[in-house]
């Protein structure tokens, strides 16, 4: 509950409380095992890769193909992306 400044409490509407949950929710620390944790940048690169030789495999044009093409690229860069953040940085003073 908010209050003014003379101390007075101010009631939220309905719609100001479930935002205010929801943000608490959305902008919450997700907390993983640290196997799931290790291994999540190499699940990403595989399953880009497994998507993108899948497309070599469909013998014709499908609604499917680009859809296969888009998710392969977006998990290979995010894959990538996941490994170099969690790269120590290099000593550049030795």
């Amino acid at each position: 509950m908010l209050t003014t400044t003379a101390g007075k409490p101010v009631r939220q509407t309905n719609t100001q409380q479930v935002t205010h949950k929801t943000d608490q929710t959305i902008s919450g620390k997700i907390w993983l095992p640290k196997l799931l944790y290790t291994a999540l940048p190499y699940f990403y690169l595989v399953a880009g890769f497994i998507a993108f030789f899948a497309t070599l495999y469909i013998s014709e044009w499908f609604w499917v193909l680009p859809h296969y093409l888009l998710f392969s690229a977006a998990c290979i860069h995010l894959g990538r992306r996941v490994l170099r953040r969690r790269r120590p940085p290099a000593n550049s003073g030795s």
